[in-house]
């Protein structure tokens, strides 16, 4: 379908609207609306999701609209629901406005959802249309899509590294790889996704918190992939458990006395059931689907990042290399050859040049 300029502009506008609710509505999706009037001409409300629990946007934008919403049109980047959740249906809001032509972006995969709130409308004599900048609003929802089709979280892998491979900072001097800049971009993303994971060796080495600062719209669940329990009761993650939660993801042969021990610190112990390490961490993204956790952020190091991409787990990259020669450690040959395997596996979104580093961010391409 040939769409025109102003009916562009109008989707563009509600898609930026949708982003202002990034950390804030998952594990529902970003949506946003703009409602335009009868002449066509003139923008008479706009509205996003801003909150879990709070109005939909299209709501939002109708109640901006009040009157003028009558014989007017709805743009909005997912499809209407037409069911009774934490919210009354959007749909039955779209009926009582008498909005007369509904432009959708793209459908919404919830089974309670999917096609049915389209079919309401159309149902009811609204003009229905749909794919108006449909890859935009598929990429924005993409994190929820997944958690709706496949109940496990989108994973984003982040890692800095320096030019000769290293991802370990020397044990003298600067502890950091990345620029501060880099740094502050990385806190970011920390506050908006529902969890953070790192191996039990960037535990041990780097003894972190991994928490956003300063604090973001979400308190992520910190998870440590710790198969023999051996996280410090020292650490400063399990000093802090008891104020931000941390997770424990031991294995089948974990000590109990160990795991007695996090408990009793405050750790969550999550115990796997199976010796396969591929088994192992595809049960854990089970886990944290079923927990209704949206974005995961893998921070750790190459055998992480391996573990995560042989199992065709990440679906974001977040690629930092420094322009720095550490020349220290062991041979990196097995850590450059992951992450170039992951880089050259995206569809690049973003390069950007946070701090001097250069940044590398996008999306696996799917078999």
């Amino acid at each position: 379908m040939a769409w025109t300029a102003h009916e562009e502009t109008s989707m563009r506008q509600a898609l930026d609207l949708a982003r202002r609710g990034a950390g804030l509505v998952e594990p529902n999706p970003m949506v946003g609306a703009v409602v335009v009037s009868a002449d066509g001409g003139t923008v008479v409300g706009t509205g996003w999701h801003a909150r879990f629990g709070g109005p939909h946007a299209e709501v939002a934008a109708l109640t901006a609209a009040g009157a003028a919403a009558r014989g007017a049109t709805l743009f909005v980047t997912l499809e209407p629901c037409c069911h009774h959740g934490k919210t009354p249906p959007c749909t039955d809001a779209i009926l009582a406005a008498g909005v007369a032509r509904v432009v959708v972006a793209t459908g919404d995969p919830f089974p309670e959802v999917s096609g049915r709130g389209l079919a309401t409308l159309r149902g009811a004599g609204v003009a229905v249309e749909v794919g108006l900048c449909a890859q935009e609003a598929a990429r924005l929802i993409a994190p929820f899509m997944k958690l709706a089709t496949t109940r496990t979280p989108w994973v984003i892998a982040k890692w800095a590294m320096s030019l000769d491979g290293r991802m370990t900072p020397p044990a003298r001097g600067d502890r950091w790889i990345s620029s501060e800049e880099s740094r502050t971009l990385v806190h970011a993303l920390r506050g908006r996704c529902d969890a953070i994971l790192v191996g039990i060796g960037t535990a041990l080495a780097d003894d972190p918190l991994l928490t956003a600062r300063p604090p973001g719209p979400r308190t992520p669940l910190r998870v440590v992939l710790d198969g023999t329990a051996r996280l410090s009761l020292t650490s400063r993650l399990v000093r802090t458990a008891r104020e931000t939660p941390l997770l424990v993801a031991v294995g089948p042969n974990a000590s109990a006395e160990r795991i007695a021990a996090l408990a009793q610190a405050g750790c969550e112990v999550w115990r796997a059931d199976s010796q396969d390490r591929d088994a192992r961490l595809a049960a854990l993204l089970a886990e944290l689907g079923r927990r209704r956790l949206t974005n995961l952020l893998v921070e750790g190091g190459p055998e992480v990042l391996e573990s995560f991409r042989a199992i065709n787990a990440i679906d974001e990259v977040w690629a930092f290399i420094a322009p720095k020669l550490l020349g220290h450690g062991p041979s990196t040959s097995a850590t450059t050859r992951a992450a170039a395997d992951l880089v050259r596996s995206i569809t690049i979104e973003e390069i950007a040049h946070p701090g001097g580093d250069l940044l590398i961010r996008g999306l696996v391409r799917r078999p």
